[in-house]
């Protein structure tokens, strides 16, 4: 009756159709939820969360620095997920990137603010370049489990973060570095018709479609979707698949550390354990439901931070709504979201019901009699 069939490629346009299907329906079980346990109207809560987002300036302004944030992160991991080298490393890329633009601030605060961002901006990108390149290598040439390495990764950085913060709050007498060059704003992205958060968004979306061109336009791009759908093919093509898994993941890793400079430089200008704050694996979820397209993540990017938001500002507005249930209102919107890849991967097929019925048998005397010459039966 019912059989599933595997999708070659949805279109662009009928993905979102799909997702916006889903959050439709997992905003229909949210209101029940809401409802029979609170006793609240949903869509005030709905429209509480809208309003958490869009209802002031600066609260948008917030909303696009943090979408920003998220989607270089995604953007960066999007080339080493194409090639499905799995780069659970992010927080820590972002991590490290941050802590070397943050030391340029603490150090070199003497410099000309101009050619004090260039060097920022180059420290982060070589630095979370440096942490894809190491276990980058160690896969080309010791196959060894990138989910793992690149997990632990992060632990170190958060160590190596960990200790030039104790390192550097010596000037502070706190237990915190605190904000970086607050009197001179050395180092700070400079404000852009009268917005702190313009260039944040220039840099990102430059980025965005480099990185776009990039995957889909150039030969590089080739090796990388070559390589994620078989290295044998790959390599009978004649492509050096360890160089390809180097040069990919340092990329991944160096985009994600630009993430930490714009998080240093443009956002907190300070730098703590908790600058990268989780998203390095929400990025994970931005990249695999946009399918690496990074035009697609900036929609992914707009609907994880709208619904984290929106969550804050109806915990802080409703008693009768505690952390605990704001969150099961995102789990149950997330989780229809990702339930809706099924659909977007397989379609369903219902098979003919009806079967043509067998032909009656004949019987064995009429086949003989059918079988002799028409002179014969006569």
């Amino acid at each position: 009756m019912l059989r599933i069939q595997k999708r070659t490629n949805m279109p662009v346009g009928k993905r979102i159709l799909v997702w916006a299907a889903a959050i439709l329906a997992a905003l229909l079980l949210d209101g029940l939820i809401i409802f029979f346990l609170t006793k609240m109207n949903p869509l005030a809560v709905y429209s509480t969360m809208f309003t958490g987002v869009f209802g002031m300036s600066g609260r948008i302004w917030n909303a696009v620095r943090e979408i920003m944030m998220l989607l270089c992160i995604g953007v960066g991991l999007a080339p080493a997920f194409k090639m499905k080298f799995w780069n659970i490393g992010a927080e820590g890329q972002v991590l490290v990137g941050g802590l070397a633009a943050a030391l340029l601030m603490k150090y070199e605060a003497g410099l000309p603010n101009v050619l004090l961002l260039i060097l920022m901006f180059l420290a982060s990108i070589a630095a979370g370049g440096l942490w894809g390149f190491i276990p980058a290598i160690s896969k080309a040439k010791l196959n060894t489990n990138e989910t793992l390495f690149t997990l632990m990764m992060n632990y170190i950085a958060i160590q190596l973060v960990s200790f030039f913060v104790t390192f550097m709050e010596k000037s502070y007498g706190s237990g915190t570095v605190g904000i970086l060059n607050g009197a001179t704003q050395k180092g700070w992205f400079p404000p852009i018709a009268g917005e702190k958060y313009v260039l944040n968004v220039i840099i990102v979306m430059a980025v965005t479609v480099l990185m776009f061109c990039y995957l889909r336009y150039t030969k590089h791009g080739y090796e990388i979707a070559v390589v994620g759908e078989s290295h044998n093919t790959a390599k009978y093509a004649g492509i050096n698949v360890g160089f390809v898994t180097i040069r990919t993941v340092t990329l991944s890793g160096a985009v994600c550390g630009l993430a930490g400079f714009i998080a240093v430089a443009g956002a907190g200008h300070t730098i703590s354990t908790s600058t990268a704050g989780g998203r390095g694996f929400l990025a994970i979820i931005v990249a695999w439901l946009a399918k690496f397209n990074t035009f697609v993540m900036i929609l992914i990017s707009f609907l994880l931070v709208f619904l984290e938001m929106g969550a804050n500002e109806i915990v802080s507005k409703f008693p009768a709504i505690n952390e605990f249930l704001s969150k099961i209102i995102i789990g149950v919107i997330l989780f229809f979201i990702l339930g809706s890849e099924f659909f977007i991967n397989y379609k369903l097929r219902f098979s003919n019901a009806e079967k043509e019925a067998p032909a009656e048998p004949v019987p064995a005397a009429e086949e003989k009699e059918e079988a002799k010459p028409a002179e014969e039966r006569n």
